[in-house]
């Protein structure tokens, strides 16, 4: 996108100019995000950075570590696009695919202005010359809401005019920076949001506004390891935006303190009056016998900060002493098995290499066939002992992992290790599919 390509060549000139590279950059955000954080020693952010990018969930691009710290998008490896695909796929499907008043929308970016066909020569110039090129387009979207507004008037029809409804709407934003280090270069963020706007009567606003905000705290909690570190809390009256009468926040506690993860608003009419040109008449709804303009709940969450959320309240360090007293420290991303990037991981024991790995290989694709995710862990030719084979699929948030070995070939049992529990249990291969699926879907109805 534009505003990214300017930003990144606007931050080149920075840094050229104050000698600050991308690594002192990321010290300067473990500085803020650590200074407040408990246990001295240890530095949450530095640890959880160094587990993803090990771990394949973002690149090694530090400043892709830096723009996830600070709740932005990012850049993410094969894992951390499955989380993020989970994530948004779970709140659809909460949001949208199980109520009957709730419809799927999608809107522009931003519209292009003629005359911007010069852009990249202008981006080949110097710096002064980035200003020009703002001033030939329109600015892309901040935020969701105005395009589900957009679209109530052609949507009321779906409901035959009657409240209350809502719009969905998952996609990318461009948002003003929110911090104060002295690093910022003043451009916006690009930020992933999910946005539902909720149509309902003036007399019903207010408990809709109370009945979303319990829907979207019951929803972060279902998937959370420790749920009381998500909360809310109503918006202060000092703290309340234009228009809005009544708000409230989904909050999560960081280790370096709390932040927000969704903003609900309770607004008036107004807001449709003003972004609708037409005959106030087509705006109209009906509420029992009345015909009213209906009053708005807007719902935005932040979902590049609650992928940050759901992997810092997942993350466990569990200390277990073996049979000869010695401490062994195991770390886990227990992560929900809904929104676990990889369900199982298929590697190969002692045995036939060959014969291993072609059953290897028709057990992964009977198992990619019925959608679950599963690690071609055979294909690894680097020679690793169990214990440093579960600590990777551990970090990796990996469920079950699976080894097929001799006595697979000779009467189909494999050896399935629950993430968990580390429980290891004897299964026939038959059973292991049903297994995985009929475990996900428990997991899913809590």
């Amino acid at each position: 996108m534009l505003t990214y390509c300017i930003r990144r060549r606007l931050s080149v000139f920075r840094r050229a100019s104050v000698n600050l590279s991308p690594v002192h950059e990321l010290l300067q955000v473990y500085r803020h995000y650590g200074e407040s954080c408990d246990g001295g020693g240890s530095d949450p952010a530095r640890l959880m950075v160094q587990l993803l990018q090990q771990r394949f969930f973002i690149p090694p691009d530090q400043h892709h570590a830096v723009s996830l710290l600070r709740g932005q998008a990012c850049a993410y490896g094969p894992l951390g696009v499955d989380l993020k695909r989970n994530i948004l796929e779970q709140w659809w499907s909460s949001v949208v695919r199980s109520r009957p008043q709730v419809f799927g929308i999608s809107t522009l970016h931003g519209v292009e202005s003629k005359g911007a066909g010069g852009d990249e020569k202008l981006l080949k110039g110097r710096g002064e010359r980035v200003g020009e090129v703002l001033r030939q387009r329109q600015a892309f979207r901040t935020g969701l809401f105005q395009g589900a507004l957009a679209q109530c008037v052609p949507s009321l029809e779906l409901m035959n005019r009657k409240l209350p409804f809502g719009l969905a709407e998952t996609g990318l934003c461009y948002q003003p920076e929110d911090h104060d280090d002295s690093d910022a270069i003043g451009c916006s963020s690009e930020v992933t949001e999910a946005s539902l706007v909720w149509f309902c009567s003036h007399r019903t606003s207010s408990q809709w506004l109370d009945y979303w905000t319990r829907q979207r705290l019951q929803w972060w909690r279902k998937f959370a390891l420790g749920p009381s570190d998500f909360s809310v809390r109503d918006v202060r009256d000092d703290e309340l935006k234009q228009g809005a009468l009544r708000g409230a926040k989904v909050l999560y506690k960081f280790p370096w303190g709390t932040e927000t993860l969704e903003t609900l608003w309770m607004l008036s009419d107004d807001e449709l009056l003003r972004s609708h040109t037409g005959s106030q008449a087509d705006l109209r709804c009906r509420d029992g016998k009345k015909l009213i303009v209906p009053h708005v709940i807007s719902l935005s969450a932040n979902v590049d900060r609650g992928l940050l959320a759901v992997l810092f309240n997942s993350l466990q360090h569990i200390e277990k002493v073996d049979s000869k007293q010695r401490l062994h420290q195991r770390t886990v991303l227990k992560l929900h098995p809904a929104l676990a990037p990889v369900k199982v991981a298929l590697d190969m024991g002692k045995g036939s290499i060959s014969e291993l790995r072609q059953v290897c290989e028709g057990l992964l694709q009977e198992l990619l066939e019925e959608g679950i995710s599963a690690w071609p862990g055979y294909m690894d030719t680097t020679l690793s002992s169990m214990d440093k084979l579960h600590t990777k699929y551990d970090e990796m948030g990996v469920l079950f992992t699976v080894m097929v070995g001799e006595n697979t070939l000779e009467n189909g049992l494999l050896l399935v290790r629950n993430r968990d529990t580390t429980v290891r249990e004897t299964m026939h291969i038959s059973e292991i599919r049903q297994f995985i699926l009929t475990y996900i879907s428990t997991a899913e109805k809590v």
